[in-house]
């Protein structure tokens, strides 16, 4: 009997558009969902017969919400990898273990597609190198803000390369973006969930010459605030006309908790993703006091919310 195969991926959560960095820029954050994929193709069913195809247990916070059948998207994800390589999959368990809460904003299903495909790849024997990994999940998620950062690391800016037809799976040119070491990023999480479905039908089908005009200028001194940590320039640059003001009716308390961050020194506030998260940047100075403001604020609306001093993740995915 052949030994059992065995992968342990850690894949960190994301926070993504960053204002006005709509579906092309995000940030892999300092916290974690684990999968753990056993190849049980040659461990044979307690009572002699066939093998299951698929186990899935789950832990962690929310564990009751998540699929164990196979709709599940870590499995689906998996699937897809095998498919890609017109091999059909093993039988396997999977072992989530979750540590980033679920439809918040903080690109939980991105883990998802991510862990799936670096589980089966590695478990295929690694045809696939990071690139094309990296283009199926994106394939799979259907834009690439979340789930190249939480496959890289750090925070990254996708974009569409010029030859998109000569496969398949699109052309993607990805740049690192330097984030600077004074800055931090306080996440607001509420204990209400916001699909990332109805986040987007609020959103308008057409924009106007200025909304655009204004978003390319805030995403250039975006890219600039982040690197070099000017406050000055963060303040102005995280202004949206996108998908910022569409989705903050959403969100209750949004605007009481944007107040308590920036009056306890914090820079601006961003939707994390589709939200409801939200995310404060500030200097590492001020940290404690954007936590506290933010966390005193949620409570004033009545909300519970988890709020975090965090830091950006720059590993990305990683084998155990």
């Amino acid at each position: 009997m052949s030994m059992v195969s065995t992968v342990t991926v850690t894949v960190p959560a994301t926070t993504a558009n960053l204002g006005p960095g709509f579906d092309c820029i995000g940030a892999a954050l300092t916290l974690y969902n684990q999968f753990k994929f056993i190849n049980l193709e040659a461990m044979p069913s307690a009572d002699g017969g066939q093998t299951e195809r698929l186990r899935i247990k789950v832990s962690g916070a929310e564990a009751q919400l998540v699929n164990t059948s196979t709709d599940n998207l870590v499995y689906q994800a998996f699937v897809k990898l095998y498919e890609h390589l017109e091999q059909t999959p093993p039988p396997v368990e999977i072992e989530i273990e979750l540590g980033i809460p679920l439809a918040r904003g903080l690109g939980s299903s991105a883990t998802a597609i991510v862990g799936g495909l670096v589980g089966a790849n590695q478990l295929a024997g690694k045809p696939l190198d990071v690139t094309e990994v990296m283009k199926l999940a994106i394939a799979i998620e259907g834009h690439p803000d979340n789930v190249v950062p939480a496959l890289l690391g750090g925070c990254r800016l996708a974009v569409k390369g010029c030859n998109d037809e000569a496969s398949k799976l699109g052309d993607w040119e990805v740049c690192d973006l330097h984030w600077h070491d004074n800055l931090v990023p306080v996440l607001g999480i509420p204990n209400f969930e916001l699909s990332t479905q109805e986040a987007r039908e609020v959103l308008p089908a057409e924009y106007t010459r200025a909304d655009a005009i204004f978003n390319i200028a805030h995403f250039g001194l975006l890219l600039r605030g982040l690197e070099t940590g000017r406050g000055e320039w963060l303040q102005t640059a995280l202004q949206d006309r996108i998908h910022q003001p569409y989705r903050q009716k959403l969100i209750p308390g949004y605007n009481a908790v944007l107040c308590a961050a920036v009056d306890a020194g914090a820079y601006g506030m961003v939707i994390s993703g589709a939200g409801p998260t939200l995310l404060a940047l500030t200097a590492s100075s001020q940290g404690a006091a954007v936590e506290a403001a933010m966390t005193s604020a949620w409570k004033q609306e009545g909300i519970v919310a988890q709020v975090r001093a965090l830091s950006i993740d720059t590993q990305g995915t990683i084998l155990i």
